[in-house]
Protein backbone atom coordinates (compact mmCIF):
# COMPACT_ATOMS: atom_id res chain seq x y z
CA UNK A 1 0.00 0.00 0.00
CA UNK A 2 1.12 3.22 -0.97
CA UNK A 3 1.59 5.90 1.79
CA UNK A 4 1.58 9.97 0.62
CA UNK A 5 4.45 10.44 1.98
CA UNK A 6 6.09 7.93 -0.40
CA UNK A 7 5.16 10.75 -3.37
CA UNK A 8 7.26 13.19 -1.02
CA UNK A 9 9.84 11.50 -0.94
CA UNK A 10 10.53 10.43 -4.68
CA UNK A 11 13.27 12.74 -6.15
CA UNK A 12 11.74 14.84 -9.33
CA UNK A 13 12.23 13.54 -13.09
CA UNK A 14 15.33 14.17 -14.38
CA UNK A 15 13.85 16.75 -16.95
CA UNK A 16 12.09 18.56 -14.12
CA UNK A 17 15.62 18.95 -12.02
CA UNK A 18 17.34 20.31 -14.75
CA UNK A 19 14.58 22.60 -15.57
CA UNK A 20 14.52 23.89 -11.67
CA UNK A 21 18.43 23.69 -11.88
CA UNK A 22 18.38 26.20 -15.38
CA UNK A 23 15.48 28.68 -13.41
CA UNK A 24 18.13 28.83 -10.05
CA UNK A 25 20.90 30.18 -12.28
CA UNK A 26 18.85 31.99 -14.56
CA UNK A 27 17.83 33.88 -11.01
CA UNK A 28 21.62 33.84 -9.28
CA UNK A 29 22.84 35.56 -12.37
CA UNK A 30 20.29 38.10 -12.75
CA UNK A 31 20.44 38.83 -9.09
CA UNK A 32 24.66 39.03 -9.62
CA UNK A 33 24.26 41.56 -12.58
CA UNK A 34 21.85 43.73 -10.71
CA UNK A 35 24.01 44.12 -7.76
CA UNK A 36 26.66 45.02 -10.41
CA UNK A 37 24.96 47.27 -13.05
CA UNK A 38 21.52 48.20 -11.00
CA UNK A 39 17.98 46.38 -12.87
CA UNK A 40 17.86 49.62 -15.39
CA UNK A 41 21.24 49.25 -16.61
CA UNK A 42 20.31 45.28 -16.99
CA UNK A 43 18.67 43.59 -20.20
CA UNK A 44 17.33 40.66 -20.43
CA UNK A 45 19.86 39.85 -23.42
CA UNK A 46 22.78 40.02 -21.18
CA UNK A 47 20.84 37.42 -18.09
CA UNK A 48 20.07 35.26 -20.85
CA UNK A 49 24.07 35.12 -21.97
CA UNK A 50 25.61 34.67 -18.61
CA UNK A 51 23.00 32.17 -18.21
CA UNK A 52 24.28 30.69 -21.03
CA UNK A 53 20.92 30.42 -22.34
CA UNK A 54 19.11 31.93 -25.20
CA UNK A 55 16.85 35.31 -24.76
CA UNK A 56 13.68 33.51 -25.65
CA UNK A 57 14.85 30.69 -23.57
CA UNK A 58 14.44 33.36 -20.14
CA UNK A 59 11.26 33.78 -20.76
CA UNK A 60 10.12 30.15 -20.52
CA UNK A 61 11.68 30.39 -16.58
CA UNK A 62 10.65 34.14 -15.96
CA UNK A 63 7.36 35.97 -18.28
CA UNK A 64 9.23 39.72 -17.58
CA UNK A 65 12.43 41.07 -16.31
CA UNK A 66 10.18 42.31 -12.73
CA UNK A 67 9.21 38.78 -12.08
CA UNK A 68 13.00 38.40 -10.75
CA UNK A 69 11.97 41.56 -8.40
CA UNK A 70 9.33 39.55 -7.07
CA UNK A 71 10.99 36.10 -7.14
CA UNK A 72 13.46 38.23 -4.84
CA UNK A 73 10.77 39.88 -2.90
CA UNK A 74 9.62 36.28 -1.82
CA UNK A 75 12.64 35.15 -1.03
CA UNK A 76 12.98 38.10 1.33
CA UNK A 77 9.77 37.50 2.69
CA UNK A 78 10.45 33.74 3.37
CA UNK A 79 13.57 34.91 5.22
CA UNK A 80 12.36 37.07 7.63
CA UNK A 81 9.51 35.17 8.47
CA UNK A 82 12.21 32.50 9.88
CA UNK A 83 14.15 34.78 11.66
CA UNK A 84 10.85 36.16 12.97
CA UNK A 85 9.33 33.15 14.04
CA UNK A 86 10.81 32.41 17.68
CA UNK A 87 9.89 36.18 18.12
CA UNK A 88 6.19 35.63 17.27
CA UNK A 89 5.61 32.61 18.72
CA UNK A 90 6.94 32.78 21.99
CA UNK A 91 6.16 35.05 24.73
CA UNK A 92 7.61 38.32 24.18
CA UNK A 93 5.67 41.27 24.50
CA UNK A 94 4.49 43.79 21.42
CA UNK A 95 7.03 45.99 21.46
CA UNK A 96 9.80 43.21 21.68
CA UNK A 97 8.25 41.73 18.31
CA UNK A 98 8.44 45.36 16.71
CA UNK A 99 11.86 45.38 17.69
CA UNK A 100 12.85 41.62 16.30
CA UNK A 101 11.16 43.06 13.04
CA UNK A 102 12.84 46.05 12.72
CA UNK A 103 16.00 44.13 13.41
CA UNK A 104 15.72 41.20 11.27
CA UNK A 105 14.50 43.49 8.36
CA UNK A 106 17.82 45.85 8.74
CA UNK A 107 20.53 42.85 8.61
CA UNK A 108 18.83 41.22 5.78
CA UNK A 109 19.87 44.66 3.67
CA UNK A 110 22.88 45.11 5.49
CA UNK A 111 24.23 41.24 5.02
CA UNK A 112 24.24 42.23 1.09
CA UNK A 113 24.05 45.88 0.62
CA UNK A 114 24.92 45.93 -3.01
CA UNK A 115 22.16 43.56 -4.00
CA UNK A 116 19.75 44.99 -1.74
CA UNK A 117 20.08 48.81 -2.83
CA UNK A 118 20.08 47.68 -6.35
CA UNK A 119 17.12 45.15 -5.51
CA UNK A 120 15.42 47.41 -3.51
CA UNK A 121 15.29 50.47 -5.90
CA UNK A 122 14.13 47.78 -8.75
CA UNK A 123 11.51 47.03 -6.56
CA UNK A 124 10.31 50.61 -6.51
CA UNK A 125 10.95 51.71 -10.52
CA UNK A 126 8.77 48.07 -11.25
CA UNK A 127 5.80 50.24 -9.60
CA UNK A 128 5.17 47.79 -6.71
CA UNK A 129 4.98 50.15 -3.49
CA UNK A 130 1.86 51.68 -5.66
CA UNK A 131 -0.19 48.15 -6.35
CA UNK A 132 -3.16 48.17 -4.12
CA UNK A 133 -3.17 45.22 -2.49
CA UNK A 134 -1.66 45.02 1.26
CA UNK A 135 2.39 44.27 1.30
CA UNK A 136 3.13 41.29 3.13
CA UNK A 137 4.89 43.77 6.16
CA UNK A 138 1.35 45.57 6.72
CA UNK A 139 0.06 42.53 7.61
CA UNK A 140 3.19 41.73 9.62
CA UNK A 141 3.00 44.83 11.55
CA UNK A 142 -0.50 44.61 11.90
CA UNK A 143 -0.91 41.08 13.18
CA UNK A 144 1.94 41.98 16.20
CA UNK A 145 -0.23 45.67 16.94
CA UNK A 146 -3.68 43.67 17.33
CA UNK A 147 -1.60 41.22 19.97
CA UNK A 148 -0.20 44.06 21.83
CA UNK A 149 -3.56 45.76 21.72
CA UNK A 150 -5.19 42.99 23.36
CA UNK A 151 -2.36 42.36 26.22
CA UNK A 152 -2.72 46.46 26.79
CA UNK A 153 0.73 47.01 25.76
CA UNK A 154 -0.54 49.12 21.98
CA UNK A 155 -2.99 52.23 22.69
CA UNK A 156 -4.76 54.40 20.17
CA UNK A 157 -7.21 54.84 18.06
CA UNK A 158 -6.23 53.76 15.12
CA UNK A 159 -6.80 50.17 13.61
CA UNK A 160 -3.91 47.43 13.45
CA UNK A 161 -4.12 47.69 9.66
CA UNK A 162 -3.55 51.29 9.52
CA UNK A 163 -0.41 51.40 12.13
CA UNK A 164 0.73 48.09 9.87
CA UNK A 165 0.50 50.17 7.04
CA UNK A 166 2.25 53.28 9.03
CA UNK A 167 5.41 50.90 10.40
CA UNK A 168 5.51 49.53 6.51
CA UNK A 169 5.66 53.14 5.45
CA UNK A 170 8.35 53.66 8.09
CA UNK A 171 9.88 50.94 7.09
CA UNK A 172 10.49 51.93 3.32
CA UNK A 173 11.46 55.21 4.43
CA UNK A 174 14.56 54.14 6.01
CA UNK A 175 15.47 51.94 4.05
CA UNK A 176 15.04 54.16 0.39
CA UNK A 177 16.91 56.50 2.08
CA UNK A 178 19.73 54.11 3.00
CA UNK A 179 19.94 52.62 -0.69
CA UNK A 180 20.36 56.00 -1.86
CA UNK A 181 23.13 56.89 0.53
CA UNK A 182 24.68 53.58 -0.40
CA UNK A 183 25.05 54.23 -4.08
CA UNK A 184 26.86 57.88 -3.21
CA UNK A 185 30.43 58.38 -2.57
CA UNK A 186 32.20 57.34 0.86
CA UNK A 187 31.94 60.42 3.39
CA UNK A 188 35.17 62.41 2.65
CA UNK A 189 37.31 62.74 6.03
CA UNK A 190 35.58 64.84 9.15
CA UNK A 191 32.19 64.71 7.33
CA UNK A 192 29.59 63.34 9.61
CA UNK A 193 29.42 59.03 9.69
CA UNK A 194 26.00 58.11 7.77
CA UNK A 195 24.38 56.25 10.69
CA UNK A 196 23.76 51.98 9.07
CA UNK A 197 20.24 51.14 8.27
CA UNK A 198 19.92 48.85 11.46
CA UNK A 199 20.42 52.29 13.94
CA UNK A 200 17.53 54.29 11.64
CA UNK A 201 15.52 51.48 11.56
CA UNK A 202 15.46 51.19 15.83
CA UNK A 203 15.30 55.06 16.33
CA UNK A 204 12.27 55.66 14.00
CA UNK A 205 10.43 52.86 15.81
CA UNK A 206 11.41 54.11 19.69
CA UNK A 207 9.82 57.44 18.14
CA UNK A 208 6.74 56.21 17.08
CA UNK A 209 6.21 53.74 20.36
CA UNK A 210 6.36 57.02 22.23
CA UNK A 211 2.99 57.74 21.00
CA UNK A 212 1.88 54.19 21.43
CA UNK A 213 2.35 52.52 24.13
CA UNK A 214 1.39 53.36 28.24
CA UNK A 215 3.75 55.69 29.84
Amino acid sequence: MRHPSDDRARPLPRRRQNRQRTRERVYATALSLFSRQGYAGTSVAQIAEHAGIGRGTFFNYFPRKDCLVRAWSQERVRKLNHRLAPHLEGPAGSVAALRACMSALGDLNEEEPELSAAMLTAWVQCGHPFEPRPHHLDALFALIIERGRARGEIRGTASPEQLGALLRDLYFGAVHRWATRHAEPEAAAGEPCRPCLHTELQLALSMLLRGLTPA
